[in-house]
């Protein structure tokens, strides 16, 4: 199994809460590597405010960083967390379980469209290959993704305005 490293300064994720990250250089082409994290209270605390949410609780991301074809790499893993937010009409408490997959392929000769504008590719899973994997970095991204963006809690409706 491969040990996580500590990326040189310039690889070096956002001040995120959860890093773990793999030098691709580093890895094994035979054997996928396999991680578990699971964040402390600590960390799922910061991890809450980096998201603008009021908690996280039993966050984990399980899964395998492995070699596909010759220079590509693929990330599957489970995420789970329970995410607590305020309702978007009521401010009362929303609690949310999380349970979703995640796949991120990093591909080599991707290219990196040059400009201003930039068409999304159909395949949203696929992104360039990093000289440094930070499956940490994507616990966060797939936390965030996953996280609902308008609340409600139970009963709570928007009323009709009378002006």
């Amino acid at each position: 199994m491969t040990d996580p490293i500590t990326p040189p300064p310039t690889q070096q994720a956002p001040d995120l809460p959860i890093s773990q990250p793999y030098r691709t250089a580093t890895l094994g082409s035979r054997k996928p590597v396999r991680f578990e994290l699971a964040p402390d209270g600590a960390q799922q605390r910061a991890l809450a405010a980096v998201l603008d949410i009021t908690a996280v609780r039993n966050l984990r991301f399980k899964g395998e960083l492995r070699q596909t074809g010759k220079h590509d790499y693929t990330l599957e893993a489970r995420l789970t967390a329970v995410v607590e937010q305020p309702c978007g009409i009521t401010l009362a408490p929303v609690v949310t379980k999380i349970a979703e997959d995640v796949t991120r392929r990093y591909l080599a000769d991707m290219k990196v469209p040059e400009g201003d504008e930039v068409e999304m590719p159909e395949d949203d899973t696929s992104e360039p290959l990093p000289e440094v994997v930070d499956v940490g970095a994507g616990a966060v991204e797939a936390l965030a993704l996953a996280v609902p963006l308008y609340p409600r809690a139970p009963g709570a409706a928007l009323e009709e305005a009378v002006f």
